[in-house]
């Protein structure tokens, strides 16, 4: 909350007589403590000591002298207030932000948003600093000579897309990698994933990668979409909620007040992590496992679920495949000893966990990167899907599995973005995706395809961004395309969010073009710059630095955690010579030849005298295509209407109690918030958007469903759709049916309720490729949904895994799980890469590797920043709140080697990498294991990177990444990075 209050009309009075002087610092004041942090505002509250006193300890205020002849302007000010959404997690909290004469002023949350409830975290408070930039990249640069130099943004667009042309010339469109960003807008992320195509690569991915794909791929391939099936508002509903691998109260601070608010109301909190967290302290039942044995601990609960008859057998029957072959693995393999042995857990908590699911219904289930980040993440996220169907939790109010994403738009670009596995909308790269698209974006098929180099290459998965580092370095021989990386654009992207940061830095080092593009330089200009290994360095590498605008200096839609898109309004103008990140994609395509096609259907907007592409037509574009996740009915209008009338959605339910805008007329009546994906049909059709995913208690047009036939009808003759009697609300279709297309809208008779326009594009077409909408507007008319009704798969035949099984980490501890439970067996061609599994588990254990690191390394988040932290340690405000990078030790183990509370330590790793920080002795962590927080960079290995960053732009706090010294591993499925899950050793320094 603001520490302000409103000002009596006698304070105005005094106001009104007082001199310009006076009236101008007092409003300065006004201006500066609304975003002072709680502790500062209590130490510099005497205020009424002296203007000249309180003006003296305001640290953070500098002396600005006005020119000459200029005088104090008193009432002739421009104010304006301006609503966008926090650039950090993925709560969504919604800001208003005060402008004045175009500058930035103050803010406040938003007291209406049904999301933040007017909340703020740490990191929120501070957002007004990115509207002063004080440690922004100000001008596009180029590294000369060690040091970083100002040039143009014509010399810079001219000499990268020259170096582009060249390397493509020399070794295809492939030898260019794109690393886009999860703090793209969602226009922004859809844009570069078409910029992308016309280029002719598929080599492009974001930080989903390696947070959430996971989570993506085991929860689609479960029950049809790789969501948070439910909503942060609808956890108020829920008696029990598990919380495993999720440290909610610092990673996602204002979620927590939808928790409390249900605990106020009964619901029992469990909180599963190998550490104790600030979650953890809010938890009615504390469960501390070993890290990675997530499995165990899981299947440990569905034994005694199934041993005392707890499962909801109806449930099952009708809308689960393949429990039952999972009720006998569980059986046989996770009796209490084998889990205990497993993940540390007596067979006493685990029977009362158990029992607090099973008699506090409905239940949730909450995970986030402690469970996704391991070479198992896929099977430990399908382990939690499982329970929760065993249980009949999901498709419910109060259930689901609310699945929490790290950013801020990470859940909408994954959902439109620069995917190397698919097209926007999760469509795949086969032929007929890539025709759908070109349609839409009016270009002809044919002409793409010649963008690639060769038609096999357009439906290849690319290289994954955790894997960029050995698209450089892998012998050329087993990569999976004809040249190795040459060139490489940072869009967004914190290289210290990525393990194995030695040979990270030896790939960047060899790389003939690397291109940041960002409004922080962030830790890629530091590493590009500072001294490597000889034998490593390219001498004819070119390195750019692009400032990019924040999500501030432009306006778009971004899609929260929930599904929910939230429309931005521009705050300020773009600072210094930032550019917004769709006028850069813009500007490239126009030096390479396809700025006709990539912006075909976009009116164009000046924006400092240049043409920017207009947000609200490309995401018209997106509503026209992304029929498969429902993407298509929340239009520009919808969105801001909602924006404008936070008051009138629910605060449980998020639905809107009725009402009308002022200014369109547009009734809300039915809607929930933001437009939930998926949101069928075209805007027309008013669909009110989804809160909770598969709830067959709503009829389709209220945002009801069931799950999503997208596997087949049946398996080994068995059925896969929803039995007789399963269905949503109101279904002319009383059983299980399969998606919809132009066949089945004919058998059903149902295909004149399509107009003659409608026909004429639905002839031939199924419902996600149907530009008219038509098959799903009358599936939906006779209560139907469009993708089916179908049975979701505890068993995934085509996974690694199709039961989930637990598998001992590629670095671990304990050499003896390691040969009842291995990992994979090694892939010769893995999304283009050889990747290895067995060999390197087994050459650890062979090594010893666990006596000369015998510590646990997991790492995670801290509430004062966020992600890479180059832009949060770059904030003032926020940096004064954590000011060093840290290790987590338990007393035993401090004690064992000498450390204190405090003390410097030298943490080394089998990767050779050794990081300096400061030790924080605590019985958070287990004698076993230590922590550390992944947001920070600058400092390598003992040294200041600080003369490396460009001049006046690094952060103000540096400190050592804990990813320099991660070791390799990645998931079986989507190429997930291991780091929840190494080893290590500490050592006093």
């Amino acid at each position: 909350m603001l520490l302000t209050k409103k000002s009596s009309h006698a304070a105005q009075a005094v106001s009104a007589s007082a001199s310009p002087f006076v009236h101008s610092l007092r409003r300065g004041l006004s201006q500066a403590l609304p975003t002072m942090d709680r502790r500062s505002f209590l130490r510099r509250s005497g205020l009424g000591v002296g203007v000249g006193i309180a003006a003296s300890q305001l640290t953070l205020v500098k002396k600005s002298n006005a020119a000459e002849g200029a005088k104090v302007g008193i009432g002739d000010s421009k104010i304006e207030v301006r609503r966008t959404i926090c650039s950090h997690c993925s709560v969504g909290c919604a800001v208003d932000a005060v402008v004045e004469n175009g500058v930035w002023v103050r803010q406040e949350p938003v007291f209406d948003s049904p999301i933040n409830l007017g909340a703020h975290c740490a990191k929120g408070a501070a957002l007004r600093e990115h509207g002063h930039g004080e440690y922004r990249l100000r001008y596009p640069m180029k590294l000369v000579n060690g040091k970083y130099e100002r040039i143009s943004w014509d010399t810079a667009l001219n000499e990268i897309t020259a170096k582009m042309q060249e390397l493509r010339k020399a070794s295809g469109p492939d030898s260019v990698y794109f690393v886009g960003s999860s703090k793209h807008n969602n226009e922004q992320a859809y844009l570069l994933r078409k910029f992308v195509s016309f280029w002719g690569t598929n080599n492009c991915d974001h930080q989903a990668r390696i947070c959430h794909s996971t989570t993506v791929a085991g929860v689609a391939n479960t029950w049809g979409y790789g969501a948070m099936t439910n909503s942060y508002n609808d956890m108020q509903n829920s008696k029990v909620a598990l919380y495993i691998g999720s440290n909610a109260a610092e990673a996602h601070p204002v979620s927590m007040l939808h928790m409390l608010h249900a605990k106020e109301t009964g619901c029992k909190m469990i909180v599963v992590d190998p550490r104790f967290t600030r979650t953890a302290a809010k938890a009615d039942e504390y469960v501390r496992i070993r890290s990675g044995t997530d499995i165990p601990f899981l299947f440990g609960l569905l034994y005694h679920i199934f041993k005392n008859g707890w499962e909801d057998k109806k449930y099952i029957h009708d809308r689960v495949y393949g429990m039952e072959k999972v009720r006998e693995d569980v059986l046989a393999k996770w009796t209490p000893d084998k889990v205990e042995e497993a993940c540390g857990v007596k067979e006493a908590q685990m029977l009362k966990v158990a029992k607090m699911l099973h008699d506090n219904s409905p239940g949730t289930i909450v995970w986030c990167m402690g469970q996704t980040q391991h070479t198992i993440g896929n099977a430990m996220v399908r382990a939690s899907c499982i329970l929760q169907l065993a249980l009949g939790n999901v498709g419910k109010s109060g259930g689901g599995t609310n699945i929490f994403r790290g950013h801020d738009n990470v859940q909408g670009a994954t959902d439109v973005g620069p995917n190397p596995d698919s097209l926007p909308g999760y469509y795949g790269l086969a032929e007929g995706s890539w025709k759908h698209f070109a349609a839409a974006w009016g270009v002809d098929f044919e002409w793409i395809k010649k963008q690639y180099a060769t038609p096999a290459m357009m439906s290849k998965n690319g290289i994954t961004v955790s894997r960029w580092i050995d698209g450089v370095l892998e012998n050329n021989e087993l990569i999976d395309q004809d040249s190795n990386l040459r060139g490489v654009f940072f869009w967004g992207h914190a290289p210290n969010s990525q393990t194995r940061g030695l040979e990270m830095k030896r790939a960047m080092d060899k790389l003939d073009l690397l291109v940041v593009v960002d409004p922080y330089p962030s830790a890629t200009a530091a590493m590009a710059a500072m001294p490597g290994k000889a034998e490593d360095l390219n001498p004819n590498r070119a390195v750019y630095l692009l400032p990019a605008a924040t999500q501030f200096e432009t306006s778009g839609s971004c899609t929260a955690s929930n599904r929910s898109i939230q429309w931005r309004e521009k705050v300020i103008e773009p600072l210094w010579e930032s550019r917004s990140d769709h006028m850069i994609m813009h500007q490239f395509a126009e030096k390479l030849g396809f700025a006709a096609e990539l912006s075909k259907n976009y009116k164009m907007q000046k924006v400092k005298g240049m043409d920017e592409p207009m947000v609200e037509d490309i995401l018209r574009e997106i509503n026209k295509s992304v029929w498969t996740i429902g993407y298509t009915g929340q239009s520009p209008e919808r969105l801001k209407a909602h924006m404008k009338n936070m008051n009138v959605f629910d605060v449980k339910t998020l639905k809107a109690k009725g009402g009308k805008d002022k200014e369109t007329g547009y009734d809300f009546t039915g809607d929930y918030f933001g437009l939930p994906w998926p949101c069928f049909g075209t805007p027309e059709l008013k669909h009110p958007g989804s809160s909770n995913l598969y709830d067959t208690s709503k009829h389709v047009m209220d945002g009801g469903g069931n799950f999503r036939a997208n596997f087949g009808v049946e398996k080994d003759g068995v059925n896969l759709l929803a039995e007789d009697g399963s269905h949503s609300l109101g279904a002319e279709i009383t059983t299980g049916y399969p998606e919809f297309d132009h066949v089945l809208l004919k058998k059903l008779g149902w295909w004149d309720d399509l107009s003659d326009a409608e026909k004429a594009k639905a002839e031939g077409k199924n419902w996600k490729t149907d530009s008219s909408g038509g098959i799903i507007r009358v599936a939906m008319k006779h209560g139907c949904h469009p993708f089916g009704n179908a049975k979701a798969r505890a068993v995934v035949w085509n996974f690694p895994d199709a039961i989930p099984q637990h598998r001992e980490p590629l670095y671990g501890t304990k050499p003896e799980l390691v040969a009842k439970y291995p990992t994979h067996d090694d892939k010769k061609a893995f999304w283009r890469l050889p990747t290895l599994y067995k060999s390197v588990q087994e050459k650890n254990v062979a090594d010893k590797a666990y006596e000369k690191f015998p510590l646990i390394l997991s790492s995670g988040r801290l509430v004062e920043y966020e992600g890479g932290g180059e832009e949060t340690r770059s904030n003032p405000w926020l940096a004064e709140l954590q000011q060093e990078s840290f290790v987590e030790i338990n007393p035993k183990t401090a004690t064992d080697r000498g450390i204190r509370n405090g003390e410097r330590v030298w943490l080394s790793s089998p990767t050779g990498a050794r990081i300096n920080v400061q030790a924080l002795v605590t019985e958070r962590v287990a004698p076993d294991t230590v922590w550390m927080p992944f947001h920070f960079s600058g400092r390598w290995q003992g040294a200041d990177l600080l003369a490396y960053y460009p001049k006046g732009a690094a952060p103000v706090v540096r400190g050592e990444a804990v990813n320099t010294a991660t070791t390799y591993g990645y998931d079986s499925v989507t190429m997930m990075q291991e780091t929840k899950t190494t080893i290590c050793n500490v050592e006093r320094a």
